[in-house]
């Protein structure tokens, strides 16, 4: 498998505060690989530095062997990189089929049209509320276009962040069958999540971060069974 995005050393602060303190991960081409911790660990600064919303203080970040650290937003999802941000942000005052459109802005029609059902197949939901007003879908929905409309730039990394949050278990399930669907299917995926247990069920790799820094790494599997991870994050 060819990697396809290489972190290495990234080192991000707020003011005095040191967020991510030399953070190194790789993803490789059509794997899912997600970013566990507790709360303040680094996992949404490490992604939105990705995603180029922050500039990272030091340190390397590769797509295919170009760097992207420090470009803006907008360039970095030029290059390929899409995000799903935390809390959904959908555009709540327009229709379901108005936010898919925002995604692929950058694109011609005749390629968002293709990408579109696509989504809609997806998302089959999405496709029945397509006029429908964002604001008015459920919490679950509303996280279903983000992704929707985050695929519409059709990226070669989808980077999704907390997209369990704030969800009923029943919702939580369906959202990760959904993940996991698009790893299927062969879409690249960087998952921030602070439900550990069901990240781990879906992931190829792992990485498990405390106070801004990699303290573990290995397989999905093998996390879901390492009894540190199990004691701090799992329950038991």
């Amino acid at each position: 498998m060819a990697s396809l995005l290489s972190v290495k050393d990234l080192h991000v602060s707020y003011g005095a505060i040191k967020a991510v303190r030399g953070i190194s991960f790789d993803i490789n081409e059509g794997e899912i690989v997600t970013l566990i911790g507790a709360n303040g660990a680094g996992k949404s600064t490490t992604l939105n530095t990705v995603a180029g919303l922050i500039k990272p203080d030091s340190g390397t970040i590769e797509l295919e062997g170009s760097s992207i650290a420090g470009l803006p937003a907008h360039k970095v999802m030029q290059r390929g990189l899409a995000l799903c941000p935390e809390g959904r942000r959908v555009f709540t005052q327009m229709s379901v089929a108005e936010n898919l459109e925002m995604g692929g802005y950058t694109r011609t029609d005749a390629e968002n049209r293709e990408t579109l059902e696509k989504v809609y197949a997806h998302f089959p939901r999405l496709k029945e509320r397509r006029s429908q007003v964002a604001g008015t879908l459920s919490g679950g929905e509303q996280q279903m276009l983000a992704m929707g409309r985050a695929l519409m730039s059709k990226p070669r990394l989808l980077m999704l962040d907390e997209p369990s949050m704030g969800l009923a278990p029943i919702l939580v399930q369906e959202i990760f069958d959904i993940v996991k669907q698009l790893g299927e299917a062969g879409t690249t995926i960087l998952l921030v999540e602070q439900n550990a247990n069901m990240a781990l069920k879906i992931a190829d790799r792992a990485y498990v971060l405390e106070i801004g820094q990699v303290k573990k790494t290995g397989t999905g599997a093998e996390l879901l069974v390492d009894d540190d991870v199990r004691k701090a994050y799992l329950g038991g």
